[in-house]
């Protein structure tokens, strides 16, 4: 499995209906899983980013169409960064000439 963060801001539509959200996080935890993704952690965010989150999905297409899918439903914008665990960052760093 591939980890990846994501970096969530409502929109003007989200907001609007943020008593709505914790439904809809779980719909978008439902709608990973049925990817063969999962949530590791989710936290509510202070400064320049509304929601975090640490996912993990099978390969960068499933991501891409999770974030995607999540875009079309109007209520959140995300950025999206694949993450290397510390054991990879260190292979990769080894790796360097």
């Amino acid at each position: 499995m591939t980890t990846y963060i994501l970096l969530i801001n409502w929109t003007d539509q989200g907001i609007r209906t943020v008593k709505d959200s914790a439904k809809r996080l779980d719909a978008a935890r439902n709608l990973l899983g049925s990817m063969g993704g999962s949530f590791d952690k989710f936290y509510l965010t202070m400064g320049e980013y509304d929601m975090a989150a640490i996912c993990e999905a099978p390969d960068d297409r499933v991501m891409a169409r999770f974030t995607l899918t999540l875009a079309m439903a109007g209520n959140v914008r995300t950025k999206t960064l694949k993450a290397f665990s510390e054991v990879n960052y260190r292979d990769i760093i080894g790796s360097l000439s």
